[in-house]
């Protein structure tokens, strides 16, 4: 079977589990992961940090947002650009929120587009060496090779339930590895330690 075949088989089931879990899992699920990161995560006052408001089955990650900002981050969303890649609009305390293109709701265009330095990255799959598996679409790539061009070396994080781990997932070039994961069950380093 190809990667691409075998990405989007655990891509399948790594979500159908994720959709299985009860409306209660998930929220206490959330609520542990945020307990985790605002423990674990360590931000300097002004570090940019990217997340993203769920959709679907996703861990809900604002209780974890609303901590780093108390901490002094200021936060940004993504937004789709253009159809090939993604922007981060910087999320202003009482801000309109308007339709991202993600299902979700952002900053409108108003909003400065900035570049993160440390990013909390959704997954459909991911396993034990710090690979992930995105939605399919390859917008987190594309991002993230856009702002390492740029001389920008953004930390990333991966958020995602237990259920989602795989035992491998099929690695490509391309693909970008997380430095650390967070779920329900903790805060993993996979490479180098994660602050900003």
């Amino acid at each position: 079977m190809l990667h691409k075949d075998r990405k989007a088989a655990l891509r399948r089931e790594r979500l159908a589990s994720r959709d299985a879990m009860s409306v209660e899992s998930r929220i206490e699920a959330s609520l542990a992961i945020a307990d985790a990161g605002a423990a674990a995560i360590e931000v300097l006052p002004g570090t940019i940090v990217s997340g993203f408001f769920p959709i679907r089955s996703e861990v809900d990650i604002r209780p974890l947002l609303a901590k780093l900002r108390e901490r002094g981050a200021r936060l940004a969303l993504p937004i789709i650009h253009d159809r090939e890649t993604i922007v981060f609009r910087e999320l202003l305390p009482g801000a309109e929120l308007v339709d991202t293109g993600f299902g979700t709701r952002g900053p409108g265009p108003e909003a400065p587009v900035v570049d993160p330095g440390l990013m909390l990255v959704p997954l459909a799959a991911f396993d034990a060496r710090g690979h992930r598996i995105g939605y399919g679409a390859g917008y987190y790539d594309r991002a993230i090779a856009r702002l390492r061009a740029s001389g920008k070396e953004p930390r990333l994080i991966g958020i995602a339930f237990d259920c989602q781990e795989v035992p491998e997932v099929p690695a490509e070039d391309h693909d970008v590895e997380l430095e650390a994961l967070l779920t329900e069950s903790g805060f993993r380093v996979f490479g180098k330690q994660v602050s900003a």
